[in-house]
C-alpha cells in the first residue's frame, strides 16, 4: 500500500512539475517570439524612416562584416583606402558611406513590401536562431528572414537572408 501511494505521489508530482515547466516554457517562448518579431519589424521601420545609423545596431554581426567588406572592396576599386574600423564607425554614426550605401539599397528595396504588403509567420525558433516567414502577396515563394540572438538581442541577418537574391 505504501509503495503504491508513494508511486502515486511521485507520478502526481512529476505531472504537476511537467505542467508547470511546460506552461513556463510556452509563455517564455511567446515572449521570445514577440522579441524576434519586434526586432525584425524595427529594422524595416527604421529603413522606412531612413534612420541610417539606427539600422546598424539591428543587424547581425555577419551582416555588418559583409557590408563593411563590400564597401571596403568598392572603395579600393576607386582608389580610396579605408580600414574596416573606419567603415564600421561611418555606418554606426550615419556618415557619408552609410548614407550612400542605404540610399542605394533602398532605391531597390521598399520596406513597405514587408511592413504593409506581406503576412508574417514564425518559422523555426531556437535558442540563438530563428526564422520569420514573410509572404508578399505577389510572390510565388515566401522569404525566410534569418534572425540571430547576439549579446542577448535579436538581430536581423540581412545579408544572410537576402545575399543570394542580390547577386
Amino acid at each position: 500500500m505504501k509503495k503504491t501511494l508513494l508511486i502515486a505521489v511521485y507520478a502526481t508530482a512529476f505531472l504537476l512539475l511537467f505542467h508547470i515547466v511546460s506552461h513556463i516554457s510556452a509563455h517564455g517562448n511567446g515572449v521570445e517570439i514577440d522579441k524576434i518579431l519586434t526586432s525584425a519589424e524595427s529594422l524595416f521601420k527604421t529603413m522606412k524612416q531612413r534612420d541610417y545609423p539606427g539600422i546598424w545596431p539591428l543587424l547581425s554581426q555577419k551582416s555588418k562584416n559583409t557590408i563593411i567588406e563590400d564597401v571596403r572592396k568598392e572603395l579600393n576599386k576607386a582608389g580610396v583606402v579605408r580600414t574596416k574600423e573606419e567603415i564600421n564607425r561611418d555606418f554606426a554614426t550615419g556618415g557619408p558611406l552609410c548614407k550612400s550605401y542605404w540610399d542605394q539599397y533602398l532605391a531597390y528595396f521598399d520596406p513597405d513590401t514587408v511592413l504593409e504588403h506581406s503576412s508574417w509567420d514564425t518559422g523555426k525558433v531556437e535558442q540563438e536562431r530563428a526564422e520569420i516567414i514573410v509572404r508578399y502577396r505577389k510572390a510565388e515563394r515566401p522569404a525566410i528572414l534569418k534572425m540571430y540572438k547576439q549579446d542577448g538581442v535579436w538581430r536581423m541577418g540581412l545579408e544572410e537572408t537576402f545575399r543570394g537574391s542580390r547577386r
